[in-house]
This record gives C-alpha cells, sequence and structure tokens, in this order.
C-alpha cells in the first residue's frame, strides 16, 4: 500500500477524513501516484498536476522521506519506504503572496 496525505483543501473536495492508501502493485512512480488519486477520487482531477505539460501543479509541493520531491521528474521512482508503506507521500499546498 501507498500512503498518501493531501492539503486540508483537497480532503474536503475528495471527501477524505485522513491520510489515504493506494495500493501498490501498479505504483512506481509520482506520476503514477498522480494517475492513481485522480481514477479514484475524479474530484481531484487536475488539481495536482497539468496533464498536458506533465508537470506538477506551480504552488503543489511534493515530499517523501524527508525530500522535497517537487523539482524531480514525475517519472521519479518512489522511494523504497513510500512503496512498502512505512512512509506516506505528502503533497503540500505552497503559500505565496507578499
Amino acid at each position: 500500500m501507498i500512503r498518501v496525505r493531501l492539503p486540508s483543501q483537497l480532503r474536503i473536495l475528495a471527501s477524505i477524513d485522513d491520510e489515504l492508501e493506494l495500493p501498490s502493485t501498479c505504483i512506481k512512480t509520482v506520476l503514477d501516484v498522480l494517475v492513481q488519486l485522480e481514477t479514484l477520487y475524479p474530484t481531484l482531477d487536475g488539481t495536482l498536476w497539468n496533464k498536458k505539460l506533465m508537470a506538477r501543479r506551480p504552488y503543489v509541493r511534493i515530499f517523501a522521506c524527508q525530500e522535497d520531491l517537487s523539482t524531480f521528474p514525475l517519472d521519479y521512482v518512489l522511494p523504497k519506504d513510500v512503496l512498502n508503506g512505512d512512509e506516506p507521500i505528502v503533497f503540500i499546498g505552497a503559500i505565496a503572496g507578499g
């Protein structure tokens, strides 16, 4: 299982109360997580990444095992601790402004 944590706004949008779990059989990369999230929770479609550009949304940050994956390509293979369910992949909405 892959553990996923979403920001509160997206949990509300997807009607999720807490951390969620995705089946790990077909997930190896960040892109796999994004596709699976949108498949299981269609209301999240387009909120985390841009399919045409194959890139995360500018104000979305991605972390796993205390590492910022936001600048990595979406086909980056997730760390072993995420793939075996010991650590979550975390999506955070970045804050901007002045």
